[in-house]
């Protein structure tokens, strides 16, 4: 037997490895159950070039509870480790890497990810466990090894009688850490972590009834057997090829990455490149409707099948976290911080590439079956419509499938809608005009006056619309788009002719004077000659002014107008009746009865009659028809 102690310049370092990481203590068994895989897929891979001659077999790894021995075992059927590689590994390089780490990453250690880049991966199995006893044997014909190290810097070395190959973990666990001799606690952590490992992961056995043989008598009992309880997927869908899936594949792999999602996807994305970095994935679009709160289930994501995070901001582009599905990818740092992630130059490509690689699919989507795009539109477009604002190389790309919807349900490209509106939307200036409205019941009436004119009205209704279009209008000169409430029809598209007005000058000014002793001061009266059966009162909000309180509630925007009182135009047809008789009336009662039951009703139009105020238009109309 040999013992020694480890050269380290940290005095006993185990403490400092639990301090640093506890908050992350749980992924001692991820680190565990990875390196038993690597071991596994190493052995594959030495039989496979000729190097090591053994039988490979269908190697496990298998995870023990032992509750009254308070010990938790590791056991993988890999390629093993000689006494010298044990000296080697354990006590030179990996406790060297565990050292490094904590040199370099302490400050930092809770916001690093991954730990086992370092070597370290062995070691957090001290963040758990009193005791760690390694029993091993190499795949050559070598003695097996019994490393043994009580949490300090000593540790002894002895042969084994193991006969095996392979490899044994044995975790005495501390007295702080019995929560993991609890098999659901065991079952969780492997789900949660290992569910896709390559390796098939046994925990534990199940019954399963053997089927009745069919020259079975009427008394015979079914004999039941009990099988490996193999808790993992080793080969999930995002490993294979495109072209072994079909649809339904990939429906069943989203709901065994989601159990609780009882919705299917709208369709999939899936990712795979090796060039000039590894990425293999498969994002989902689920149904999102115009909701922008951050979604339960999230992209996961995986390195070489070994669950990391689903904190995946930095490699996926913002936009798209609001998909859900996995990325799977070796050639993530994920060893630093996450600011340090979010610079490294190899991310960003990454970050690059799924963006273009969504955005050609959205594209081939579109071109593929146009109505069943336009069918899941709603369901889809605040990814899109946030992607362009947010992804300048999404933005160049979105031209060819973003789509603008009418209020009659038809769905227009950019391009299209321009040559669609050019004819009879473009004002006396030469500006294209695009009407838009945002809730088709509470402006159904300004609909209907825009309609009446032969105009096309879209329906823009996401909570960043107003940003969208002030970069779309900012990279289409002669293009603007006003909501079809922010005034008078004729006003919104101006053309040469102009409607004369029955009133002078003077009984204009008189009507006004008249009307504004009776309007509240949140109102600009603003008189206007329209055809006389256009309506007398209308309610109109300033779309300059909307729009950026708007932006400043959904962020950008100018500084404080989200917190500014709302606005209103109030516009008077002054060739209408009802102008005539408020300016005629001589009964002051009568005429403020006249101003206030128009106002109302303009109100009433606009959802802008509520409370106190509707209460006494009720009790007054109730009254003028007695």
């Amino acid at each position: 037997m040999a013992t020694g102690k480890i050269n380290v310049s940290v005095e006993n370092i185990f403490p400092l490895i639990k301090k640093f990481l506890y908050s992350d203590h749980e992924i001692f068994l991820r680190e565990l159950v990875s390196n038993g895989t690597d071991a596994t897929l190493k052995l594959k891979h030495l039989i496979s070039i000729g190097e090591a001659k053994v039988e490979y077999g269908n190697p496990i790894i298998e995870v023990k509870v032992d509750k009254e021995g308070k010990k938790i075992h590791i056991i993988d059927q890999g390629l093993g480790m000689t006494a010298d590689e044990v000296e080697k590994y354990i006590n030179q390089v990996a406790f060297s890497g565990a050292e490094e780490f904590l040199d370099k990453y302490k400050d930092s250690a809770k916001d690093s990810g991954i730990i086992g880049h370092f070597g370290l991966g062995f070691y957090s199995a001290f963040m758990v466990a009193e005791k760690v006893e390694i029993i091993t044997k190499s795949y050559k014909d070598e003695p097996a090894a019994h490393w043994t190290c009580d949490g300090s810097p000593e540790f002894t070395l002895e042969p084994a009688d193991k006969t095996s190959r392979g490899t044994e973990i044995i975790l005495h666990i501390a007295e702080d850490s019995l929560e993991f001799l609890d098999d659901s606690k065991i079952s969780g952590l492997l789900n949660k972590y290992n569910k896709f490992m390559p390796i098939p992961i046994k925990f534990g056995t199940r019954t399963e009834t053997l089927p009745k043989p069919e020259d079975a008598p009427e008394d015979y009992v079914n004999e039941t057997v009990e099988i490996d309880n193999i808790i993992n997927n080793p080969n999930p869908a995002w490993t294979k090829q495109p072209s072994e899936l079909t649809d339904e594949d990939y429906k069943n792999f989203y709901r065994e990455l989601y159990p609780m999602q009882f919705e299917d996807p709208l369709f999939h994305i899936h990712l795979n490149v090796d060039y000039p970095f590894n990425l293999t994935g498969i994002l989902y679009f689920p149904k999102l409707g115009s909701d922008m709160q951050i979604q339960k289930d999230k992209i996961q994501l995986y390195q070489n099948q070994v669950y990391v995070t689903d904190n995946v901001e930095g490699i996926v582009p913002e936009f798209l976290t609001m998909l859900k599905g996995v990325i799977d990818s070796p050639d993530i740092p994920l060893n630093v911080s996450r600011s340090g992630l979010q610079a490294d130059g190899a991310v960003k490509k990454i970050s690059n590439y799924i963006t273009r690689k969504v955005a050609d699919k959205l594209k081939a989507l579109f071109n593929e079956n146009r109505a069943d795009f336009e069918a899941k539109w709603n369901d889809i477009k605040i990814v899109l419509e946030y992607g362009m604002l947010s992804e300048d190389k999404f933005y160049e790309k979105a031209g060819a499938f973003v789509l603008y919807p009418t209020v009659d349900d038809t769905y227009f490209t950019l391009e299209e809608l321009k040559e669609k509106l050019k004819e009879n939307q473009t004002d006396k200036d030469g500006k294209l005009v695009v009407l838009y409205a945002g809730n088709k019941d509470a402006q159904h009436s300004y609909i209907e006056a825009a309609k009446d004119k032969g105009y096309e009205v879209l329906l823009l209704d996401s909570p960043i619309i107003s940003h969208l279009i002030q970069k779309i209008e900012n990279d289409n000169s002669g293009l603007t788009f006003v909501r079809v409430d922010s005034d008078h029809i004729d006003n919104l598209i101006k053309k040469e002719e102009n409607t004369i007005s029955k009133l002078s000058d003077d009984e204009k000014a008189a009507l006004k004077t008249s009307l504004e002793a009776y309007i509240p001061k949140a109102y600009s009266v603003q008189l206007e000659a329209m055809d006389s059966q256009a309506a007398p009162f209308l309610i109109t909000q300033p779309e300059f002014m909307r729009r950026m309180k708007e932006m400043s509630q959904t962020g950008g925007g100018m500084f404080g107008m989200g917190n500014m009182p709302e606005m209103y135009n109030l516009v008077v047809n002054t060739n209408s009746d009802l102008a005539s008789s408020i300016l005629n009336t001589e009964d002051k009662t009568h005429q403020e009865h006249l101003v206030k039951q128009a106002l109302d009703l303009a109100k009433l139009s606009q959802n802008l009659l509520k409370g106190e105020a509707l209460t006494a238009f009720v009790k007054r109309s109730f009254e003028m028809i007695k």
